[in-house]
C-alpha cells in the first residue's frame, strides 16, 4: 500500500508540473490537450497526491485517521491554490469567469472545517487503544 502511495504521489506531482509547463510561452504540451484539459489534469494530480497520502498514512498506521485527514486538508488547499492561479491566467479566466474563485473559496472553507473537526492526537490514540482492546477481547 505504501509503494502504491509513493507511485501515486510521483504521478500527481508530474501532472501538476505538466499544467505549469504548459503555461510557458510556445510550449509543447506534454499531454495532448488544450488549456481546459490541462486545468483538469492539474486537479487530477492534486487528487492523486491526496490519495497517496491516505495510502501511505494507512500503511504506516492503519488505526489512525489523522494522516488521511491532514493529507485531505493539504490537497484541498492545493486545489484552491491551483484554481486561484488558473483564474489569474487569461485563458481560464475567460472560460470560467469567477467560477474558479468561488470554487477556491469553497475548498478553503472545507479545509478550515476539516482542520476544526480533526481529532487531537490524544483522541486518535484513545480510539486506537479501544480498537486494540476490543480486538483482543473479541
Amino acid at each position: 500500500m505504501g509503494s502504491l502511495g509513493i507511485a501515486f504521489f510521483v504521478l500527481g506531482v508530474g501532472m501538476i508540473a505538466s499544467f505549469f509547463l504548459y503555461q510557458r510561452p510556445d510550449s509543447i504540451p506534454l499531454i495532448p490537450t488544450g488549456p481546459v484539459g490541462h486545468y483538469f489534469v492539474a486537479f487530477t494530480g492534486c487528487a492523486l497526491i491526496g490519495w497517496a497520502g491516505g495510502l501511505i498514512g494507512a500503511a504506516r498506521d492503519p488505526l489512525s485517521s489523522r494522516s488521511v485527514g491532514t493529507t485531505t486538508i493539504f490537497v484541498l488547499i492545493l486545489m484552491a491554490l491551483i484554481r486561484m492561479i488558473a483564474w489569474l491566467i487569461g485563458d481560464y479566466a475567460g472560460w470560467l469567469g469567477d467560477l474558479s474563485r468561488t470554487e477556491a473559496t469553497g475548498l478553503l472553507v472545507l479545509a478550515l472545517f476539516l482542520i476544526w473537526l480533526k481529532p487531537t492526537v490524544a483522541e486518535s490514540r484513545a480510539c486506537a487503544e479501544s480498537a486494540e482492546s476490543e480486538g483482543a477481547t473479541g
